[in-house]
């Protein structure tokens, strides 16, 4: 029988949780959330609005599925961390391919076990997110956590954004998503860090997806790719230090039919001048209900994010068009003259409901306009 090595994961408020360390046996640092998704953990290991993050499921067994091919929403782990109260070794599931710790273990992702998250979660509600650390020598843990990147400070979305534009064109492994004929629609999507599903999702629907790096000009989207619409996707981090991105999308929103999703939702708002702040242990997991202010239907959405819009700042030309029910946050805005509108929450879901894909619909519909 393995020998399991003695973990710590220790917050920077000084508070220590004892577990057994599993995938990479190292030590690694970042901003600690807590996500109430009961699935989907594949989806939410790679999803690259947790990069700079350490990840703590609330839900109790993690791993009993394996992994697989298909549930991947980036190119490799993006979590910082990995936390969980009982991790499976013995998955059953017939597309499983390897175990939680395996997959880890196999990208050089440290992860941590046996922890009472109950515990941590509780401690990050109560106080808020913040840095914390897993290691085995919590007594140096605090003093390395004063000097190391803050969270808040880094740009994380420099670092997820695929570094060349490519046409989305799954392998023949994809089965959720069918060539569905001839593609109608040219579709750019700015990545700050998308997920699959986007991508997924608009192909589904008879676009050609094409995906650039941020910092693509917006002259250049427009002259050589000329598309027909352009997606602003979710990603990581504080939209505040992503300055250099609001003229492009400045110029995008007024030039195309535009739909951002979190992050890109942040970025139309800051773009048009409101301001973002921070969340006080932000928005993971799959069951957020969300208010549609015009119709009054209520949809329980898919998020993860940090931030918010504050609605106090908003220009006369963005109006709210979802709020979230559980603290009032802004989940949506739409201008009042441009095809353009955006929501705070994962239409795409990989975890979570299905409920939002309509929104990919009405996006297409401003597009078709």
């Amino acid at each position: 029988m393995m020998m399991r090595e003695k973990g710590y994961l220790v917050l920077e408020d000084g508070s220590t949780y004892e577990g057994y360390l599993f995938g990479a046996r190292g030590e690694t640092f970042g901003e600690v959330v807590f996500s109430t998704a009961m699935t989907g953990y594949q989806e939410m290991l790679t999803d690259p609005s947790y990069a700079g993050q350490i990840l703590i499921l609330t839900y109790p067994l993690i791993g009993n599925y394996g992994i697989n091919e298909q549930d991947f929403e980036s190119r490799k782990i993006q979590v910082a961390g990995f936390v969980v109260r009982e991790e499976c070794p013995t998955p059953s599931h017939h597309l499983s391919t390897r175990t939680l710790d395996e997959f880890l273990s196999s990208q050089g992702v440290t992860g941590i076990a046996q922890v009472d998250t109950r515990a941590v979660v509780r401690r990050l509600r109560n106080f808020g997110v913040m840095m914390g650390m897993i290691t085995r020598q919590p007594e140096e843990a605090l003093e390395r956590l004063e000097i190391l990147p803050r969270y808040d400070l880094t740009n994380f979305v420099q670092q997820v954004t695929t570094p060349k534009a490519y046409e989305w064109e799954p392998e023949g492994g994809e089965l959720r998503t069918p060539d569905s004929g001839p593609r109608t629609h040219k579709i750019v999507v700015l990545d700050c860090g998308l997920k699959y599903n986007i991508l997924r999702s608009l192909k589904r629907l008879g676009c050609q997806v094409l995906a650039v790096p941020c910092a693509t000009p917006a002259d250049f989207i427009l002259r050589e790719l000329q598309p027909d619409g352009v997606v602003l996707s979710p990603g990581p981090g504080d939209p505040a230090l992503l300055h250099y991105l609001l003229p492009t999308v400045r110029q995008l929103v007024e030039s195309k039919p535009t739909l951002g999703i979190c992050l890109g939702h942040q970025l139309i708002a800051r773009a048009f001048g409101a301001r973002t702040f921070k969340l006080k242990f932000g928005h993971h997991g799959a069951n957020h209900p969300v208010r549609d202010l015009r119709t009054g239907r209520v949809y329980i959405t898919a998020q993860n994010h940090g931030y918010a819009v504050d609605p106090e700042t908003l220009p006369s030309e963005l109006e709210v068009s979802h709020i979230n029910l559980n603290d009032g946050t802004v989940e949506g805005l739409r201008h009042k003259e441009l095809p353009t509108f955006s929501i705070q929450y994962h239409s795409e879901a990989s975890p979570g409901p299905l409920d939002n894909m309509y929104i990919f619909e009405e996006f297409l519909e401003l597009v078709r306009a």
